[in-house]
């Protein structure tokens, strides 16, 4: 009897998961980046909250989508897998922008209509204030999914280290994957932004939720075609390990005198022959640790304060705000009968990233080299701190145009007149954003390079998390100086320098507070340059690679040690 011909079962993964990934992670990106730079106007007009605490909100929602990728990679890495925690991420980013949609929607969502800039508005709701900030809570929830997941899941299905060409397809997959990144978020802030100035908020707010739901329909559709890797330990229980093990280990001594070693040592101390299996494995991992655990946590402790004199420029680049009210008094118009939308003003710091980027890369690095004969690398730690110059003048051009915009304002009498046009191109704006951007791009990349080059391999997921990790702290830090300055220049009666009304306010002093600030924060950088000492040339870290196989071998005689009887009970591994 014939036996039935068998069909081949079709390989997963591949470059045909690609469109799915990548249309998933730039429709999140353009639906969730477009709400944004309007969102301080939809706050003060349509909720009546003031320019001070809707920034503080706006702040907090920063903050949240920053920091939840990395709660989001602990529970893929640990419990759900990337293909499960993407797919929950999506459906929270939807219900979340269907909520926000909903208050655009339904009148009893937000307080009565009423112009916060001439009377006295009621404010929201109890009910009303949480359902608003439930929609931004869940968005965050929902980044929090997607953000740290999309590109490693992407690269799982291009990896196959037994194919040579492999190296090139995961080239083509990561250039993609940044190009539609970038383009997603100008598309955000042009496409999204337009549509919500001249189609309303229920037209700009169901756009992004249309979006949302075809990211999420795209990534669920292509399930079976997704090679899903299991969750593994989390590397974030590693760290967390070797702080408890030293924790409970902190009144041992050192087995030796010539032993040195700070608090995090102790979390090698071996105790007991039962630490060990007979195969040199540690049988509890919550009572010995390897060297090269305590190692790797010693790394991260090491360029914290590098990492920290990132934060300033988080904090300057939080200042969106502030700059979509003064590009609404001023005059945006390219051509008579073409006018720029004020949210969109946040396109020419990606603009900025962009073009820095390319000159680099095609015409100062060949350049340079051509004039000096040979390859021309610039450090790291260079291109680090001149970023932070880059931000400090972008503050002090932002404080010089303000205060040239307030003055044209007052002369033309618009004192009491918040949304009185300026006589005074909107353009003046674009070089602060333009220096914020070369910032980014040299501050930022250069940050990535650093942690990457400069931790062990094993924590190179934690190198890719703390440059979202900073972002989030400046946000929590802007919103914390927001705070003291609205409180401390508003006393005795007098306006605020965030004043409501931007004419009436001194805009111009808080962003010359912040460029004092991004100057100290220069000095400080340069001190934690000097004391962490040269980094690591050739862009890997093979010291510290060979490092972790050495400590993988001396567990392993630790192990045959125990068995022969040749350690005692306290030991350091």
């Amino acid at each position: 009897m014939e036996q039935p011909l068998s069909v081949p079962r079709r390989k997963k993964g591949g470059l045909i998961t690609m469109p799915f990934i990548i249309a998933n992670e730039a429709l999140e990106k353009v639906a969730s980046y477009g709400l944004l730079p309007n969102m301080i106007l939809y706050l003060m007009m349509d909720y009546h909250i003031g320019i001070a605490k809707g920034t503080n909100i706006l702040v907090f929602w920063s903050a949240a989508t920053n920091f939840l990728p990395l709660v989001g990679a602990f529970i893929s890495d640990s419990y759900l897998g990337r293909f499960l925690t993407i797919g929950f991420g999506s459906i929270f980013s939807l219900l979340g922008m269907v909520l926000l949609f909903l208050t655009s929607v339904f009148p009893q969502a937000k307080p009565p209509y009423c112009n916060i800039m001439k009377e006295h508005c009621k404010s929201p709701t109890g009910p009303q204030y949480a359902f608003l900030i439930s929609s931004f809570f869940i968005m965050s929830i929902g980044a929090g999914g997607i953000r740290p997941c999309s590109l490693a899941f992407g690269a799982d299905q291009v990896d196959q280290r037994s194919n040579p060409n492999n190296v090139r397809v995961l080239e083509r997959f990561f250039n993609w994957y940044y190009a539609s990144t970038a383009i997603a978020v100008i598309i955000a802030f042009t496409g999204i932004v337009y549509i919500q100035d001249h189609a309303g908020w229920k037209v700009g707010f169901g756009v992004p939720a249309i979006l949302m739901f075809l990211s999420a329909l795209l990534f669920f559709l292509a399930s079976p075609l997704y090679i899903k890797q299991k969750p593994t330990m989390s590397l974030f229980t590693d760290i967390t390990r070797v702080i408890v093990v030293a924790f409970k280990n902190r009144n041992l001594a050192y087995p030796s005198q010539d032993s040195n070693g700070g608090f995090l040592n102790k979390a090698c101390i071996f105790r007991n022959p039962q630490d060990i299996t007979p195969d040199g494995e540690v049988s509890d991992r919550w009572t010995l640790c390897t060297v090269a655990q305590v190692e790797d946590l010693k790394a991260l402790i090491r360029v914290l304060p590098l990492w920290s004199s990132a934060i300033m420029m988080s904090i300057n680049v939080s200042q969106g705000t502030f700059q979509f009210l003064q590009a609404k008094s001023m005059d945006r118009h390219i051509t008579p009968g073409f006018q720029f939308s004020a949210g969109s003003f946040g396109m020419f710091t990606i603009v900025g990233v962009v073009i820095w980027i390319i000159l680099y890369d095609r015409v100062i690095i060949p350049l340079a080299s051509n004039l000096k004969g040979k390859p021309v690398h610039v450090g790291v730690k260079v291109r680090m701190g001149f970023g932070l110059l880059f931000t400090f003048l972008a503050m002090a051009v932002a404080a010089i145009v303000e205060h040239i915009r307030r003055r044209k304002a007052i002369a033309s009498g618009h004192l009491d007149n918040p949304k009185g046009v300026v006589h005074m191109s909107a353009m003046w704006l674009v070089p602060q954003h333009f220096l914020n951007g070369i910032a980014e791009a040299l501050n930022a990349v250069a940050q990535n390079e650093f942690y990457y080059t400069e931790l062990p391999k094993s924590m190179s997921s934690i190198a890719t998390a703390l440059t979202g990790l900073g972002l989030a702290v400046g946000n929590l830090l802007a919103s914390l100086i927001l705070n003291i300055v609205d409180d401390v220049t508003s006393k005795g009666g007098k306006q605020s320098w965030l004043s409501n009304n931007i004419n009436q306010g001194h805009f111009d002093s808080y962003y010359w507070l912040l460029a004092i600030m991004s100057a100290v924060n220069l000095f400080y950088f340069l001190l934690c340059s000097w004391a962490y000492g040269p980094c690591v040339e050739g862009g890997m870290f093979k010291n510290r690679y060979e490092r972790e196989e050495l400590e993988e071998e001396e567990l392993s005689e630790l192990g045959n040690g125990v068995r022969n009887g040749e350690r005692s009970k306290e030991e350091v591994v």
